[in-house]
């Protein structure tokens, strides 16, 4: 009796010590998150998947008595292994959480630090397997862009190795997997990673029979998840604030990023990153080159990627989120796409995630920052003339197309093929009554609309209604830029 009340012992101190994320049970699929009543609407797209399982005693754990007058946000995020609820990480959410939201006067953090961080800022890293859905290099590179989440705000350094000791090993494990703690197949249990200061700390786990995916929903993100799981690894629990990466709730965001509320957590823990210092530019006689005014120019090209407007010109690019210009821009488009040509005549992103640059005769594809393809003629996919000027991805009837526009004429990709439809090309005027047969960019909005740009003027397109809508043209420099037009 008394080894076995040391072995249950130890057991419950592992669990507590570890977390595992994981959906709440109930249904089966991908079905659009329903919030909970009490809770503040969360801003972004939620997909989420539910499925039943036989619970876990860390699904299970009880936390300390809440007080009665517990505010109904918090009510709800406790674990409920018999409720319903969204997709969400399986650790329970530990009792000092109470001491920082639950308080008669609560205060101004709500990041919740579980109590260890490593003693170095210059951490390791090592992949110990794969993924089946996804390729190495692809891997390599999402692992790389969601640890770069930490590092952007924070001294942190991470350093791929191969045949040595790492601080942090990253594993695709399935079933029983030698921590006691077993994935359950595709849906379910996601991953789940090791605090700083504990028997396995640096160690995450991920469920290998999940349909990882990398930008687009259609099966479980592997950057949404990773990044969230590298935050527990440096040593951050969850955090209540909706939309935060820390969340328990799982979501499928682009672009992903740190909310304020990561952004203190992890720098509580690590401080923030030192500022470079200034650089004085040197006298040089290399001929620099103007960089253009939003509110003066004509665009070459204008896409939506990762969930952000890029508009380009020359070789530069500006970036929209959310409708506001972020800081720093414009910038060279190269600092996102290495190898892009200058003076892209159309972009889009596809449904994979891959972004597309026409010019001239050629086309690339980058899968986020890195060219995976590229120049390639233009016959390979079946456009028989060169100098696109727009290309469109248009989602209609649920169904998406994928179009590419020039004097007049335009085209339709068979997205199943990579091949332009042989019944194309079809007139503009005829299909797109009110848009100008010459046009410089094209893309759909967060409405559904179709934009079409031509110089400075740009038009919205009804794709149900196969009209323009009233009131277009519209000054590109005043809606998206903010300039004066006087």
């Amino acid at each position: 009796m008394r080894v076995s009340g040391v072995l249950s012992g130890a057991f419950a101190l592992h669990v507590l010590l570890t977390v595992r994320c994981s959906p709440l049970h109930e249904g089966r699929g991908l079905v659009k998150h329903k919030q909970p009543s009490g809770l503040p609407r969360i801003p972004h797209s939620l997909f989420q998947k539910r499925r039943d399982r036989v619970p876990h005693p860390q699904d299970t754990f009880k936390p300390q008595a809440w007080p009665k007058d517990e505010p109904q946000l918090n009510t709800q995020l406790r674990n409920s292994p018999g409720g319903a609820g969204p997709l969400r990480c399986g650790v329970p959410d530990y009792p000092d959480q109470r001491e920082v939201h639950l308080s008669r006067h609560p205060r101004q953090k709500r990041y919740v630090i579980f109590g260890g961080r490593w003693p170095k800022t210059d951490l390791t890293y090592k992949i110990h397997s794969f993924p089946w859905q996804v390729s190495k290099d692809k891997v390599k590179r999402v692992l790389k862009e969601a640890l770069k989440i930490w590092s952007d705000v924070t001294p942190l350094t991470f350093t791929e190795v191969i045949n040595q000791e790492a601080d942090i090993v990253i594993d695709f494990a399935r079933f029983w997997h030698g921590d006691n703690l077993p994935f359950d197949g595709p849906g379910g249990i996601l991953a789940h990673a090791f605090f700083p200061r504990t028997h396995r700390e640096g160690d995450i786990h991920f469920d290998y029979d999940e349909s990882w995916t990398v930008g687009n929903e259609l099966g479980t993100d592997l950057l949404q998840v990773a990044a969230h799981e590298f935050g527990h690894v440096l040593g951050l629990q969850h955090s209540l604030e909706p939309g935060a990466l820390m969340s328990p709730f799982y979501s499928f965001s682009y672009p992903l990023q740190l909310s304020e509320d990561d952004k203190k957590g992890i720098q509580y823990l690590y401080g923030s990153r030192p500022q470079a210092p200034v650089q004085i530019p040197l006298e040089t006689n290399e001929i620099i080159t103007t960089v253009p005014d939003s509110c003066q120019t004509d665009f070459d090209a204008v896409s939506v990627i990762r969930g952000e407007l890029f508009f380009f010109k020359a070789s530069y690019a500006w970036r929209i989120r959310e409708g506001r210009l972020q800081a720093g821009y414009p910038a060279l488009a190269s600092r996102h796409w290495r190898g892009i040509p200058g003076n892209v005549g159309a972009a889009y992103e596809d449904k994979r995630g891959n972004i597309w640059f026409f010019k001239g005769s050629n086309y690339w594809v980058f899968d986020a920052e890195h060219k995976i393809k590229g120049p390639d003629p233009l016959q390979t996919i079946g456009l028989p003339v060169t100098h696109i000027q727009a290309a469109l991805r248009l989602k209609e009837q649920h169904v998406h197309h994928t179009y590419f526009f020039k004097s007049g004429n335009y085209w339709r990709l068979d997205s199943q093929e990579n091949r332009v439809d042989p019944a194309f090309p079809r007139s503009i005027q005829r299909d797109w009554r009110g848009i100008p047969d010459e046009i410089d960019a094209a893309f759909q909005d967060a409405h559904g609309f179709a934009v079409f740009i031509r110089r400075r003027q740009y038009w919205k397109f009804d794709p149900v209604q196969r009209k323009v809508l009233e009131g277009y043209p519209r000054h590109v420099g005043a809606d998206f830029f903010g300039c004066s037009m006087q």
